[in-house]
Order: structure tokens, then C-alpha cells, then sequence
């Protein structure tokens, strides 16, 4: 690490008094005068005509202020890309899930609006519903959209190379089956929002980790310049993505109903309704083969994924754009063949969750590589070494990755003491150990389509400190603190002299948000431009003082100095002083963007980055698995992660642990149950997630690349265990039990019948 004052210092969150104080206010604990709640009527069938909605009881109800139905949004819909704006912020003449938002109620208080809600009657004619997606592709199954053939909300399609030729080539092809199972980000604040439509327009307080795609909706929707909308983003708790990265019918119906009423107008949605109703990761069905030499080569690898994509598109096409376009990394793969196929059902939507679409095509294509290994006698370690790529590297699909840590993350693993001793782990009764282990890789600093620019302000007080503007969000992942300490690196200045703002879109510039591990990249690198900005202004000021060479002024440790002659200093807040009180006086105000080109990117075809870096991440896991009951445990976790350069190493270890926890969730608890489009199990109590008694020891291992496109040689750090945590799982189970496990999530039940099978067949 170069010699640098703030970054890779392992410095506490910026926000973490705050928070831990209860100072920090969230959507929910916004109060005003005369404040109104907004509750939801949604429909108790999957798929069903809307004949008619009786809404006179709840508009006579004391305390009931409005009534809105679909009606009253006048056919407006919204949706990711135009040709898929099919989402209506109210349904007004056919729902396509269960739960789908028919009407509102906007009440003096959140129990009337309850109630009023509930006295919304509604009259229905049910149609034939289809639950799961391979049955919706069949001919002669009901159609949830007329215009959608065989049920097919989005494909995509990549060859390249000469797959036949591959597997012709290769000495083992396998064919599997492998399934992800459904689930959902888990955040512990729901959706809400406080709504205000005045004369200046549209100010709405709300939980979105991309205020800026809320701002859109809005004056889309209201048909007013994007000037009169605001969104001032309080603090958030979790995103992940899905529901917190889009819009909700709580967001549009607030808004109008303080149209009709001049009133402010809340809504906070229940966990029920999240779990319900809320975006959830595609459950996929994967079906994989591949071909492999006797040395461990592979030759060719075809893919064919159907996504339960639910009522609506929503972000959908991007999912199963990342499901084939970052399957050529981490291995080298010559010829590759994918074709992806997001199906409409009538269940709950599929949209973006941590690590979308890599995470389902990595875990088949891992569990696969082992199998096939396993098989031809290779070493789970020397098949990933074999086909493991080293940078700089070129992709069949011109993906181009310029900073590699996958072979030093991978010879990690090997030299653990855990992986070595492996293979002399005694069965203690009925506990077997087993160690298993991946290697995979994501994306990071997304860049599709749309604005997808993140900027950057810095302005100098009079006295030295400095006012950080941004429009990039902060959800949890602790990328404020991150960002700031880019400014005070670069001005010289200590962290308690840099104050960020919360984004507020009157104030901030413009930023995509926070998915796609984009924000220390992007948002970073605008940060660098504008801090970069202010310092070559001020550099002017102690260069005519000094008379020296603007490039020769040095800053650090918060003083100002010439190169080469240290005598010649002062400290950055009598500079400061200089520069504003100068003549009539200076204002000083740096700004940046971030302008990482997209060079070439096909999204139909799958060719270019759809990312300025690539991480990759290498993982050890060990588990206990009792043989009589199949229940299991993870013990311990060892993950050698390629960011680049931890900017924070504290942070860089909690992303990875936290990605951690909700890629072990997805493997071993977490599972909708659904009968005929209805979640059985809508509560926190009966949707499994991993407890604080449940986190096994994990161990960070930081692989240092140093990206030349990074700041300061930085990618992406927070998803990436998220997709390397399952494979890793499923393969610690294989080595305990000899038997290979395909679907998500893996249970007690799953492994105590396929160990009672393998003894029944001896």
C-alpha cells in the first residue's frame, strides 16, 4: 500500500454514532402536520378480471380522506426499458399475482386506513393461473400476457465459438439439472415513504437505494419536468435490491393522494406485504453440460436457463443478460453456447437481487466443474488452476479483465490448513466434516444502458472544512465513508474535515444508485475529479505565494507544502483563508464525473463489459453434517477476495461477511413456499434466514490486484461472496456425504432421503 493518510486505514463508518444512537431517521420516523397514511387493497387471487371495485363503504368510514383505484392513473405504467412498461401503480382491469395492488385509502391515521381498505369490495371473475414456468411455456398454457407467445416475458441468446466441436472434443460431457430456489433480500426496513404535492411539485421522503429511478417514475407519472420532483433519501436499512431499486404502488398513491388533498401522505408497507407481495430473486432452473478433456480442460460449455419471472418484467432483462455475459469469467472457455428464457407466471415478481443472474449460472457451473473432476480422478484445486484465467484476458465475448487475483485467491485456499487436512478428518458418530471449496467471479462498476453517469461536488468552506456532494446512495454498504475518505486523501485533510449530504435530488447530481457494485467505482471516481478540482484551484493561490509551480504544491496531513522545499508550508485552513478572501473573494467549487466509456456492448448479443472491473473470489467452507438427522452446519468460511485495493478494510470485510450470510441463507434456509401463486409462509418466523447463531468463523483474505481503472487500484467488494458461497457449501456437503446435491435451497430433508437412497441401493 502506498503512503497514503486515510486510504486502506481501517476507519470506522462515518454514520455509525449516528446510527447506533437512534439519531439516524428512516422513511418510517417522518412525522408532519396533518400527515395522512396511504394503506393498500390488494387482490386475494393470482390471476383474475377486475369487473367492478364498490369503494363506498370505506369512503363513508369517519377518518377516510381518499379512494384511488386504477382508474385514477388513466392507463399510466411504468416498467425498465419501453417496450417492457406493463407495471400499473394500481391494477385496473386484471391482477396477475396474488396480493396485486387494486386500491388505496388515505386515512388520519394508519388503523382507519387498515380498516377502510378492508371495506373495499371488489368483484372479481378468476381466470386459470400458472405457477410454474416450465408448465407456463407449454402450449395451451394460460396466458398471463395475449401478446407474450408461450408465456416468454424476455430471452436472450449468446453463441459463440463452436460448441459441437467442443464437446466432440472433450473425453467426459455432463448433463445436469440444477434449480436456485426462491428468495428475497431480507432487509429489516420495509418499503415507505412520506409523500408532499404542493405548488413547487413533487418532495417525497423515501427508502430507495436509486432515489434517481423513483424521480423519473414520479414525473412521468405526474406528467411534470424532472425540476419539480424531489426525492431527499433518508437513511436506509438494506436494500440488496428489487423492491428498494424500483417503484411501488405505495410511492404513486401517496404522491396523488397529496395532490388531492394538499395534505403529506404516508405509507409503510408490513413485512407481510414484503414477503407477500414484495420483488424476489428469479428462481431458476439451469440446465448445463459440459464437455472436459482428461487433464481437466474444459472445451465447451452450453447453458439454457428458465427464470420464474412473475407477473411483470420489471429489471428482469438484465438478469438474464448477466446470467450468460459473466459466465465466460472465471475460466477460460472457448466455445460457449446460452440461452436464457424469463417466463410470466402468476407469482410475485422476479427482479434484481445481490449478484442477480451470476449467482444461479455460477453454482451450476461450480457444482458441475467438481462433479466432472471428481470423476475423471483430478483434484477439486488443479481443475480450477487448469482452466483458471490470468490477467490481461479476453473473453470469447470480448470481456476484458485487466486486474486478476484468481490463482493467488485460489492457491490460498489450497495452502489452508483446512484444505490440506481435509482428507484425515475423522467421523465423530454420526457427524461427518466436510470441506469444500469454488472459485468465482463478478462484475463491478455496472454500466448499461441509460444514465448511468454519477457526479461528484466539492465545495470549500472559508474555513478550511469541505461540503461532498453526491448523488450516490448509501444503503448499509458503508460507501459514504468510503467516499469521503477518496476527498480527504486527496486534499490532504482528515476525515472529520470532509462532511457528506444525504442525497437529495434538488441538491445532489444525478447518480444511477447504488446496484451493480457501482459506487466506489463510479461514484469514486467523480469523487477523485471533483477533490482534484478544488486542490488545483487552491494550488494556484500557494503557488503565486511561493512562487512555485502549481504541480509542485503538495497536500498532507492537512498542510500545504512545495516539493522539494518543505520549509515552504502553512496549513490547508489558512489557505483556505487565502484563496476565499482573496480580492473580492474566491468560491471555490470543484466538480467531476465519472466518463468510464463503454467501448463496445451488445445487450442483445452479450459481447463487451458490462463492467469497469471484475472480481474474483476464491472460497473455502467447512460443514457438520449429522447422517442420521441430515441437519448440517457451517463451521468456518475462508474467503481470499480480489477487490483490487481495500480502500477500507474494515468495510471490505463486512461486505464480504454479510454477503456471506445471505449466500449461506439462500443455501441452506431460505425458501418461499407457494401454493397456486400464494406464499405460504409470509413471516420472518416461517421464511428462514440465518440467525446471529448461526454465522460460522469466517476469514478474510484481501488478494491485492490494484485496477488501473479502479480509485486508487479499486473494484468491486461486496457481492462477490454472494455467488461463491453456495457452490462452496454444496461441495463441503458432498465431501461429508459422498452425494451431490443440485437444488437450493439444501435441507435436512433433501440430504437425510438421498442418504437413506444411497443405502438402499447399497
Amino acid at each position: 500500500m502506498e503512503d497514503y493518510s486515510v486510504i486502506g486505514k481501517r476507519i470506522p463508518r462515518i454514520d455509525g454514532l449516528t446510527k447506533v444512537t437512534g439519531e439516524a431517521k428512516y422513511a418510517a420516523d417522518y412525522e408532519m402536520p396533518g400527515l395522512l397514511w396511504c394503506k393498500i387493497a390488494r387482490s386475494p387471487h393470482a390471476h383474475a378480471k377486475i369487473l367492478n371495485i364498490d369503494t363506498s363503504r370505506a369512503e363513508k368510514l369517519p377518518g377516510v380522506k381518499g379512494v384511488l383505484t386504477g382508474k385514477d392513473f388513466k392507463g399510466w405504467k411504468w416498467g425498465w426499458m419501453p417496450k417492457t412498461r406493463e407495471e400499473e401503480p394500481l391494477a385496473a382491469e386484471r391482477v396477475r399475482y396474488l396480493g396485486e395492488a387494486v386500491a388505496a385509502v388515505a386515512a388520519i391515521d394508519e388503523d382507519t386506513a387498515e380498516e377502510a381498505a378492508q371495506l373495499i369490495e371488489v368483484e372479481y371473475e378468476e381466470l386459470p393461473g400458472v405457477f410454474d414456468p416450465e408448465e407456463a411455456m407449454k402450449e395451451g398454457a394460460p396466458q398471463i400476457y395475449e401478446h407474450a407467445e408461450n408465456n416468454i416475458s424476455w430471452d436472450f441468446h449468446m453463441d459463440f465459438g463452436d460448441v459441437e466441436k467442443g464437446f466432440r472434443n472433450a473425453d467426459l460431457v455432463h448433463e445436469d439439472r440444477f434449480e436456485t430456489g426462491r428468495v428475497i433480500t431480507g432487509y429489516l426496513e420495509p418499503p415507505a415513504a412520506v409523500a408532499m404535492y404542493d405548488s413547487s411539485g413533487i418532495t417525497i421522503w423515501a427508502a430507495k437505494q436509486s432515489p434517481y429511478f423513483v424521480y423519473r417514475h414520479l414525473a412521468a407519472c405526474f406528467g411534470l419536468p424532472l425540476s419539480k420532483v424531489r426525492v431527499i433519501q433518508p437513511f436506509i436499512g438494506g436494500g440488496f435490491g428489487g423492491t428498494k431499486n424500483d417503484s411501488l404502488a405505495g410511492d404513486f398513491c401517496s404522491v396523488l393522494f397529496s395532490k388531492m388533498t394538499g395534505k403529506p401522505v404516508k405509507f409503510v408497507y408490513t413485512m407481510e406485504e414484503v414477503l407477500m407481495t414484495c420483488r424476489r430473486r428469479h428462481n431458476m432452473i439451469v440446465f448445463n453440460k459440459m464437455g472436459m478433456k482428461k487433464d481437466g480442460t474444459i472445451t465447451a460449455m452450453e447453458s439454457r436457463v428458465i427464470a420464474d419471472g412473475g407477473a411483470h418484467t420489471a429489471i428482469g432483462p438484465l438478469t438474464m443478460y448477466l446470467t450468460g455475459c459473466m459466465s465466460t469469467l472465471p475460466y477460460k472457455l472457448r466455445n460457449f453456447k446460452h440461452d436464457a428464457y424469463r417466463i410470466y407466471t402468476n407469482n410475485p415478481i422476479g427482479a434484481a437481487m445481490r449478484g442477480h443472474g451470476v449467482t444461479h449460472t455460477r453454482f451450476a457451473a461450480e457444482l458441475q466443474m467438481e462433479m466432472m473432476a471428481e470423476e475423471l480422478g483430478i483434484d477439486p484445486v488443479d481443475v480450477r488452476l487448469k482452466n483458471a484465467i490470468t490477467a490481461p484476458h479476453e473473453t470469447i465475448n470480448k470481456v476484458t479483465v485487466k486486474s486478476c487475483g484468481l490463482v493467488e485467491g485460489i492457491e490460498t485456499i489450497a495452502d489452508s490448513p483446512a484444505w490440506k487436512d481435509r482428507k484425515n478428518k475423522k467421523q465423530e458418530g454420526p457427524i461427518a466434516h466436510g470441506v469444500g471449496m469454488s472459485a468465482t467471479s463478478y462484475l463491478g462498476g455496472a454500466r448499461q444502458r441509460g444514465h448511468q453517469s454519477c457526479a461528484a461536488i466539492v465545495r470549500l468552506c472559508e474555513d478550511g472544512s469541505v461540503d461532498y456532494l453526491t448523488g450516490a446512495s448509501d444503503c448499509g454498504q458503508g460507501s459514504d465513508t468510503v467516499l469521503v475518505q477518496m476527498v480527504a486523501e486527496e486534499l490532504g485533510l482528515g476525515m472529520a474535515d470532509v462532511d457528506i449530504k444525504r442525497v437529495d435530488t434538488a441538491m445532489t447530481p444525478c447518480d444511477a444508485g447504488s446496484y451493480g457494485s457501482r459506487v466506489t467505482v463510479l461514484a469514486g471516481e467523480a469523487a477523485l475529479k471533483a477533490a482534484r478540482d478544488v486542490k488545483q484551484q487552491l494550488a494556484v493561490f500557494a503557488a503565486e505565494k511561493w512562487e512555485a509551480a502549481p504541480e509542485d504544491i503538495l497536500f498532507k496531513d492537512r498542510l500545504v507544502s512545495v516539493k522539494g522545499q518543505p520549509e515552504k508550508n502553512m496549513p490547508f485552513d489558512q489557505l483556505a483563508k487565502i484563496a476565499c478572501y482573496s480580492g473580492s473573494g474566491a468560491v471555490i467549487l470543484g466538480r467531476g464525473y465519472s466518463d468510464y466509456g463503454i467501448d463496445v456492448l451488445d445487450f442483445e448479443k452479450g459481447i463487451g463489459n458490462c463492467g469497469t472491473s471484475y472480481s474474483f473470489t476464491s472460497q473455502l467452507t467447512e460443514v457438520d453434517v449429522d447422517l442420521e438427522t441430515g441437519f448440517f452446519k457451517c463451521t468456518d468460511m475462508l474467503i481470499a477476495h480480489d477487490c483490487g485495493v481495500p480502500l477500507n478494510p474494515i468495510n471490505v470485510e463486512a461486505q464480504n461477511q454479510g454477503a456471506a450470510m445471505q449466500g449461506m441463507g439462500q443455501a441452506m434456509y431460505e425458501e418461499f413456499k407457494m401454493d397456486h401463486g400464494k406464499t405460504l409462509n409470509p413471516t420472518l418466523l416461517d421464511y428462514k434466514m440465518p440467525l446471529a447463531s448461526d454465522i460460522p468463523n469466517i476469514e478474510v483474505v484481501d488478494i491485492i490486484t490494484k485496477d488501473p481503472d479502479g480509485p486508487y487500484g479499486a473494484k468491486e467488494a461486496s457481492e462477490g461472496a454472494i455467488v461463491s458461497v453456495p457452490p462452496s457449501i454444496f461441495t463441503a456437503v458432498h465431501d461429508a456425504t459422498g452425494i451431490w446435491f443440485k437444488d437450493q435451497p439444501l435441507t435436512p430433508e433433501k440430504i437425510v432421503m438421498a442418504l437413506k437412497e444411497k443405502k438402499q441401493n447399497g
